[in-house]
């Protein structure tokens, strides 16, 4: 089957460690777009912290262009026309807070604008992650929080801290709290919570149905846990060689890591 639309995740996959989309990488991409091939970034982040890299790519502000974010809770064209859109309850965050409160673990919440953090000594996860995806970050106690609730809408919430204390935290969630969210482990030292019916998957398949696509024509390339869901609805799933276990066991096949260009190997091979 002709792949027509290529899923990329960003972080450990389109870019390397520096941060950057290497020029071989960025040469295969704009090749495959020119050819008609839908490039549809998948990512965890925010809008802010995608836009760059729509750039470099030549994607951006483009109305036949896509990108999912917030790990599927938002899916739009580059435009900024919105196609899928999740957002957690003010409810459901509250008792997610509270739990995050008694387990003595860093949270926050990612909006479209900002991220906003209930703990005053913010979380070095915080600031880290407010430097990757270009966000700035807001300090708001809970009450504060409640006041402002029809000012924003809750993409996505995480558990920000150290790999021991995020285990401990995700263990001991209560099965009637974790059934209200969709979680997915990003990094060691990330848990994010969405609504429960999102996922970088399900985003795919309601983008394809816009498109009139079936998953047998999409290409689907990731690393980590949040990305299994899309590489197990593309018909083609292939992981990056730097990718966790749960990641290669699923995939259809394996490419090079993250700073190897295994991309635009990847692309060369199913695409061309």
């Amino acid at each position: 089957m002709t792949i027509k639309m290529v899923a990329i995740d960003i972080d450990g996959t389109l870019i390397n460690d520096q941060r950057e989309i290497t020029p071989r990488t960025v040469a295969v991409i704009k090749k495959a777009s020119a050819k008609g091939v839908k490039i549809v970034l998948c990512t965890g982040r925010p809008m802010t912290g995608v836009r760059a890299y729509l750039d470099q790519l030549g994607l951006n502000n483009r109305d036949d262009e896509y990108v999912v974010s917030f790990n599927g809770a938002l899916a739009q064209t580059t435009s900024k026309k919105v196609m899928v859109d999740d957002s957690i309850s003010f409810n459901d965050y509250v008792d997610w807070e509270n739990y995050c409160l008694k387990s003595g673990i860093h949270s926050q919440i990612e909006t479209r604008d900002y991220i906003y953090t209930t703990n005053q000594n913010l979380s070095y996860y915080t600031i880290y992650e407010s430097e990757l995806v270009s966000m700035p970050v807001r300090y708001r106690s809970l009450d504060e929080m409640a006041r402002i609730q029809d000012q924003y809408i809750i993409a996505k919430a995480m558990m920000v801290d150290n790999k021991e204390k995020i285990d401990q935290a995700w263990a001991n969630l209560p099965q009637e709290l974790a059934d209200r969210f969709s979680i997915v482990r990003s990094e060691d030292f990330y848990l994010e919570f969405m609504h429960k019916s999102v996922s970088k998957g399900n985003a795919l398949k309601s983008l394809c149905a816009e498109l009139d696509l079936t998953a047998s024509e999409v290409l689907a390339l990731g690393n980590a846990q949040n990305d299994n869901s899309m590489i197990e609805f593309a018909g083609t799933g292939v992981a990056m060689g730097n990718s966790v276990s749960k990641t290669l066991a699923i995939a259809d096949d394996v490419t090079a890591d993250n700073n190897h260009d295994g991309v635009a190997a990847a692309i060369e091979k199913y695409v061309f």
